[in-house]
This record gives structure tokens, C-alpha cells and sequence, in this order.
């Protein structure tokens, strides 16, 4: 049953990251966070969200805005190694409640309505800090990038493009950082399980592509933004249920 979930979640996530540009690690990491918990999932969550944006790279290389991926890039790394020694020193009831509380944080602020920002290499190196360290500690970077793409109106096709290679280059040196920190958090999954792993990647971007000419762009993210809130709601309450445990 587990693989079963975890399976349609890496599905589902691939699918949208192929018809949105992002949204994978939205969809698919409160999942996943749920199933495998929150060490080994979110080092799941990485190698999944890397293979999948090295796929969509493919299709969208032309679109890729490379002066703002180089300065995204560093920032994000400053924000990956304190992210890192959260992972491997908060427990774990309390990292899935982090986990499920950064992803509802990011969506609802994604959504709020406020002036426009000026775009610039300074707010976009912060917005990229903010974003390692979500995807080091969640496994979860789409949200603060999101959040400066509507407040400088950054044209969709390359936004979308440009988180292909980011997302890419990030969610490696998550995996770098905590197996350095932490060698014994790597998944321990059967061959198996990492065949189907695969298939549902490849599964959801064929998918994506045949839903990318025939869905709103605007359709496929309510979708996204339904599924990654009622996985991280399921995540916090199971962190609260486990802490609620340990004090009985």
C-alpha cells in the first residue's frame, strides 16, 4: 500500500512539473515525507526532483534564463548547509511538523496579493537562500522562488524553464550535503522499489506532455496547490500525533 502511494505521488508530481515547470516537490514531498519519514524521505524527495527536472531540462533548454540560474545558484547554497544540520539534528516528529508547516507557509504567502517588487540580483539571492534552505530541511524549494516570480511578474515560460536547472543543481548538493553529514540517512529501498520510482517518473512526464497542449496552466496548479496542502495538513498532524504519544 505505501509503494503504492508513494508511487502515485512521484506520478502526480512529475506530471505537474512537466506541464507547470515546477511542482513536483510540492506535490509529491509531504507524501513522501509521510511514508518513507522525514530523513529518508526528503533525501527521496531530492534524488526524485533531480531526475525529473534533468528530464523537463531536455524539453525546455532554450527558455532557460542562465544570468539570473547563476546567481540563484550560489544563494541557494548558503541556505542548503544550515538546512543540512537541521535535517540531522531536530527530531523527527518535530522536522515532520517543520516539514508540513514550511510548505503550508510557502503556499499561503504565495498566494497573497501586494505591490510588485523591483526585480534584482539582491532580492532574487535572497529569495534563493530562503529556497535552499527549504529544500535541504522539506525538500522543498519551489515556494519562495514562486513567491518572487508573482511579485516581479517574471514571464512564465522562462520561469518555468529556469527552475529546471536549478532545481537540478540544488537538489544535488542537498543530497551531497546531508549524505556527508549523515551516510546512513540514504533510502534503503529495494531495486524494486527504485524501478518503480523510475517508471513513475517517466510515467508522469509522458503524461505531462500529453496534458501540457490540453490543460490550463491555471487548472494544473489548483490542482497542485489541493494536493500540497492536504499532504502537508497529513504530515503536521501526524507529527503532532507522534509527539502526543511520546508524552504519554
Amino acid at each position: 500500500m505505501e509503494t503504492t502511494l508513494l508511487v502515485v505521488a512521484i506520478f502526480t508530481g512529475s506530471m505537474l512539473q512537466r506541464v507547470t515547470g515546477m511542482g513536483f516537490a510540492l506535490v509529491a514531498a509531504p507524501f513522501i515525507v509521510l511514508i518513507a519519514g522525514p530523513k529518508t524521505g526528503i533525501i527521496l524527495v531530492n534524488v526524485a526532483a533531480a531526475v525529473t527536472s534533468a528530464t523537463v531540462l531536455t524539453r525546455v533548454f532554450r527558455h532557460v534564463e542562465w544570468k539570473k540560474f547563476l546567481v540563484l545558484v550560489p544563494a541557494a547554497l548558503v541556505g542548503i548547509a544550515p538546512g543540512a544540520a537541521v535535517v540531522q539534528n531536530v527530531p523527527p516528529a518535530w522536522l515532520e511538523i517543520l516539514v508540513g508547516g514550511m510548505v503550508l507557509g510557502g503556499l499561503a504567502a504565495s498566494q497573497l496579493r501586494s505591490a510588485a517588487w523591483r526585480p534584482g540580483a539582491k532580492v532574487l539571492a535572497v529569495a534563493g537562500s530562503v529556497s535552499g534552505f527549504m529544500n535541504a530541511t522539506a525538500g522543498v524549494g519551489g515556494p519562495a522562488l514562486s513567491i518572487y516570480a508573482l511579485r516581479t511578474r517574471w514571464e512564465q515560460t522562462q520561469f518555468a524553464a529556469t527552475m529546471q536547472p536549478y532545481f537540478l543543481a540544488i537538489g544535488m548538493a542537498s543530497i551531497a550535503a546531508k549524505l556527508i553529514a549523515n551516510p546512513s540517512s540514504a533510502p534503503q529501498l529495494s531495486l524494486w522499489d527504485w524501478s518503480m520510482i523510475g517508471a513513475a517518473i517517466l510515467a508522469g512526464l509522458v503524461a505531462g506532455d500529453l496534458l501540457s497542449g490540453r490543460t490550463g496552466v491555471q487548472t494544473a496548479r489548483r490542482l497542485m496547490l489541493i494536493l500540497a496542502y492536504v499532504g502537508s495538513i497529513i504530515t503536521v498532524i501526524r507529527g503532532v500525533a507522534e509527539l502526543i504519544s511520546l508524552a504519554d
